[in-house]
């Protein structure tokens, strides 16, 4: 028996010809163009309002046509969401922040002037900032154009974390870093510690002389042979420790370009205190690998003791008011350390460019 295909029964079905075809990819440009229009109404105006700001007034609309929450318990959750939405590492701008004029770039975009108190150096460290965004950009530029403005106010305050030079705002802090936060450039410091121990030994049997590269000299045995001091090597003593220096040159966020940055080995006699003092800035951290470490030696910062151990790194965030003491015999040797100034983990890439350059040793 012979069968043919118009015998068969086929539902119907409609055949989509060019004309079709065009009218539904025209439906699709159309949705597109819509969906970015709606997307681009809801950017900021520069000098009105922040995106942040935007998002927060969008949220409360949307709350108080749901009726969801009302008083103060939709306060008092909002406030609690906020909080779970904070990054560990990066504080963003508050919503407080952002109604009272306060948001990171809201003086730029204002054209707000820089406070008329500010000192010499922090006019300095902006009029650096404003040359580096126009040569580049403002973008990630917020948290430094912040620290600069409210420099004047910290250095009126009386706080545990004061540093004297620059503070970046929204930078989590603590006086002693756990080995996570650098732990690549820890590991490179303790893996060489015989070398480095070794030609510190070799330049201090030479004596300790300012003609022998030695440096901040002082009472009970306080002595510097510095490898980097402010961004700039030391020819003469890397030449005297090359595996040091290698080593230096060898870490991942080791400060060699800008003045906030030193490397070297520090001595402190029996006996002898350095009083309670602050570092200039928050934006780093400092790296000790203890060399020879007598007992009786402490480390005070922010209110919390540590002491050094031999081969092994402490990292320190000396912002906080910090005092050094070695308190041992007369026979118990000088306590000595390899100091090297290491990028708070929290400064951004953007960030550590822009503070290589207001703060380089040619400014």
């Amino acid at each position: 028996m012979h069968w043919s295909m118009n015998t068969l029964l086929l539902p119907p079905y409609v055949e989509l010809g060019v004309h079709s075809l065009s009218g539904l990819l025209w439906t699709f440009l159309l949705l597109f163009l819509w969906h970015c229009y709606r997307m681009g109404s809801d950017l900021p105006i520069p000098g009105h309002a922040h995106a942040g700001k935007l998002k927060s007034g969008s949220r409360r609309s949307m709350m108080s046509r749901g009726g969801s929450c009302a008083g103060t318990k939709c306060s008092a959750r909002s406030k609690l969401s906020r909080s779970d939405q904070i990054a560990p590492f990066i504080s963003m701008e508050t919503e407080e922040d952002e109604e009272q004029g306060q948001g990171y770039l809201t003086p730029v975009l204002s054209h707000a002037l820089f406070p008329a108190q500010a000192s010499a150096e922090a006019n300095k460290l902006y009029a650096a900032l404003q040359e580096y965004a126009k040569r580049y950009s403002w973008v990630g530029m917020g948290r430094i154009h912040k620290g600069l403005r409210e420099q004047v106010r910290l250095n009126d305050l009386s706080a545990i974390q004061k540093p004297h030079l620059f503070f970046l705002p929204d930078v989590p802090s603590v006086p002693f870093f756990p080995r996570d936060a650098h732990r690549h450039d820890i590991e490179v410091l303790e893996a060489n510690y015989s070398v480095i121990l070794a030609e510190f030994k070799a330049v201090y049997q030479r004596g300790i002389d300012s003609k022998l590269g030695w440096t901040s000299l002082g009472p009970k045995g306080q002595a510097v042979f510095p490898l980097y001091s402010a961004g700039v090597s030391v020819a003469g003593n890397c030449r005297s420790c090359p595996c040091t220096y290698r080593t230096l040159l060898s870490l991942r966020t080791f400060i060699s370009s800008n003045s906030l940055g030193s490397a070297g080995f520090w001595l402190l006699g029996p006996g002898a205190t350095l009083g309670s003092s602050y570092g200039p800035t928050n934006t780093r951290l400092r790296c000790h690998l203890g060399l020879q470490t007598p007992t009786l030696c402490e480390l005070v910062v922010g209110g919390e003791p540590q002491c050094w151990s031999e081969g092994h790194c402490l990292l320190v965030d000396d912002s906080f008011l910090h005092t050094v003491s070695h308190k041992g015999p007369p026979d118990a040797g000088p306590r000595v350390i390899l100091s090297v100034d290491l990028w708070h983990p929290n400064v951004a890439a953007a960030e550590r460019q822009a503070l290589d350059f207001m703060f380089s040793p040619d400014l």
